[in-house]
Formats: C-alpha cells, sequence, structure tokens
C-alpha cells in the first residue's frame, strides 16, 4: 500500500533555513514563491549544536518565518528537508518530527496551516529536563 501523499502546506522554519541563514541559501534560494515573517504559539526553542531544536509547549511562541514553496518544487524540497531534518515517517529514531501546526503571518494575524519540525519525543524529553530554552523565541535573538 502507497503512504498517502502529504498536503501541500508552506513550511515554518525557525532555525538554520530562515532568509539569511546558511541552509536557506542551500534548499530554499530560488525554490519558493513567498516567504514572510511568522510566529507559531506552543512551540519552544531549544539551543541545538549549531541550530535551535523546537519543542511542542502550549505556553511558547515562537518567531520565524513562514515559507511557501514554487509549485514545481515542492515535492522535491519535501524530500530534501525531511533528509536535513533527519525526518522519516514513522521511524523511532528521528530527530525530528514534521507536524502540522497553525502559524500566524505578522503582516496580518492571518493563521495558515503549516509543516514544522519540532523535536521527536526522546529528544523533545531530554531538551525539556536538561535543556537551554531561547529566551524570547526567537533563534536569531541569541547572537
Amino acid at each position: 500500500m502507497t503512504p498517502p501523499t502529504p498536503p501541500r502546506l508552506p513550511f515554518f522554519v525557525y532555525g538554520t533555513l530562515r532568509p539569511g541563514e546558511p541552509n536557506h541559501d542551500v534548499f530554499l534560494r530560488g525554490r519558493t514563491a513567498h516567504e514572510e515573517p511568522a510566529t507559531m504559539t506552543g512551540l519552544r526553542l531549544y539551543e541545538g549544536p549549531g541550530y535551535p531544536y523546537g519543542v511542542e509547549d502550549s505556553g511558547s511562541v515562537a518567531s520565524g518565518a513562514l515559507v511557501t514553496a514554487r509549485p514545481e518544487a515542492y515535492g522535491e524540497l519535501l524530500a530534501e528537508l525531511d533528509r536535513l531534518e533527519d525526518y522519516v515517517p514513522g521511524d523511532p529514531r528521528n530527530l525530528y518530527e514534521r507536524v502540522q501546526r497553525r502559524a500566524v503571518r505578522e503582516s496580518d494575524g492571518t493563521p495558515v496551516r503549516a509543516w514544522v519540525y519540532v523535536a521527536a519525543p526522546a529528544v523533545a524529553a531530554r531538551l525539556r529536563a536538561r535543556g537551554r530554552p531561547i529566551e524570547g523565541g526567537d533563534w536569531l535573538s541569541r547572537r
């Protein structure tokens, strides 16, 4: 049986895929139709080894960007981002899980369903116990 095709949603990015960050140029440059500042409620950011982890947390807000892929680039981009984030559907060894959540456009407050990569359960538990949260929820502000 073939797995269902995931919906074509924009991506909420909060770390190295944000505009101006190193993975943005590698993975997103020339493949996006729109990129705009956004926030996501229910996501707490933690310091990682050169990149942040997003952990689901109902009382937190994370800053990032809402990235809409060009239609002709969507399938390839989704596969490449899954590889970048070490995400394989159903694999218990995942570092991240790709989930649908609501982002909010900063420009007009419009809610938008988006894919976001959040820390897998085992990683999230370690971060909640011993991780260092990013104050203010914006990975770019830590510099």
